[in-house]
């Protein structure tokens, strides 16, 4: 680990004055602490912001949800307005990590949280978002559990937050404040593909601060539920995932929200599944009808063509699992 400093912001608009001459936020430390340990991150300067009155789950609107960011996993996934209302955001976080860290990991540290990918995470070896421009050693190496949809030339490594596919999913919004004020970026455009700029993570200016995740109203009865599927049951990232929400009313879905993690660069919406569903009486062969499209546009490599299959299966468990308790 390098030489750093650390300092306390007592107030948000301090915090982001500092973050904008440089430094880097920390909350619960759960993946950053990690990450200079390994010398993969190396600030000058943290900013603590643990202390900031970003700690509350509110009900917005007709029962939206505004969660702070510095509610912890373990928070967000037991309040009872999650449980009820949407179960989907409480399952993934339940199925992200350890209890111990789900104890310290903020929502909005979950979500900016960057990739498992070994070569990351290996100093000597190529990554272009950890060194740009030095080429991408997973796309010819062992790369079973990367990315096959929304990759590039110069970044196949998938995007690890379960909760993340549930925001997804709502269509939540993140609250930003920066030194130009407060705005609203929606999920969909917050977390970035790589393209050509796989360094480039989030649509976040110098110095902004996360300091909420909004989750809209949906009608009622809202259905969801997220599934995880990995190599083992416990403390593990998954192979493939898929977040739903279901509005049935008068037996015919009028409601249909579905994104997929695991197989993505970011968390990855899936609208003609959703299309598929729209207007139709819940069945079995729906499901299986609409989950065939969920790898569309899939791009596998050498180890992960598996994916395209198993992503399929996963959704249309999913669909019949959250379909069948509307």
């Amino acid at each position: 680990m390098y030489p750093f400093s650390i300092t306390k912001a007592p107030t948000a608009r301090e915090a982001v004055d500092a973050g904008r001459r440089g430094g880097r936020y920390i909350a619960g430390g759960t993946t950053l602490v990690d990450l200079m340990r390994e010398t993969v991150e190396r600030p000058d300067t943290l900013v603590d912001i643990s202390g900031l009155p970003l700690r509350e789950v509110t009900v917005t609107g007709r029962g939206g949800l505004r969660i702070g960011a510095l509610v912890t996993m373990a928070e967000a996934a037991a309040h009872r307005k999650v449980r009820t209302t949407y179960p989907v955001i409480s399952q993934a976080l339940e199925l992200s990590a350890s209890a111990q860290l789900r104890n310290m990991a903020t929502v909005g540290g979950n979500i900016m949280q960057r990739t498992r990918c070994t070569y990351f995470r290996d100093v000597t070896a190529a990554c272009n978002k950890r060194e740009p421009g030095s080429g991408c050693a997973a796309r010819e190496g062992h790369n079973r559990t990367h990315a096959i949809l929304g990759t590039s030339e110069e970044c196949v490594a998938t995007h690890p937050s379960d909760v993340a596919v549930a925001f997804a999913a709502l269509e939540a919004r993140v609250v930003l404040l920066g030194p130009g004020g407060e705005r609203t970026v929606p999920f969909a455009d917050f977390l970035l593909r790589p393209g050509r700029s796989p360094q480039r993570e989030q649509d976040i200016r110098p110095g902004e601060l996360i300091t909420a995740v909004e989750v809209p109203a949906y009608p009622r009865p809202l259905k969801s539920g997220y599934l995880k599927v990995r190599d083992r049951q416990s403390y593990e990232f998954a192979l493939t995932s898929a977040a739903v929400a279901l509005h049935v009313r008068g037996g015919v879905i009028r409601e249909a929200k579905v994104a997929v993690g695991g197989v993505g660069t970011v968390p990855w919406k899936l609208p003609a599944v959703e299309q598929a569903l729209l207007g139709e009486r819940p069945s079995d062969r729906l499901w299986g009808r609409a989950a065939e499209s969920a790898a569309d546009g899939a791009r596998p490599l050498t180890h992960n063509r598996f994916k395209i299959e198993l992503l399929k299966r996963t959704v249309e468990r999913q669909l019949r699992i959250v379909g069948d308790d509307t």
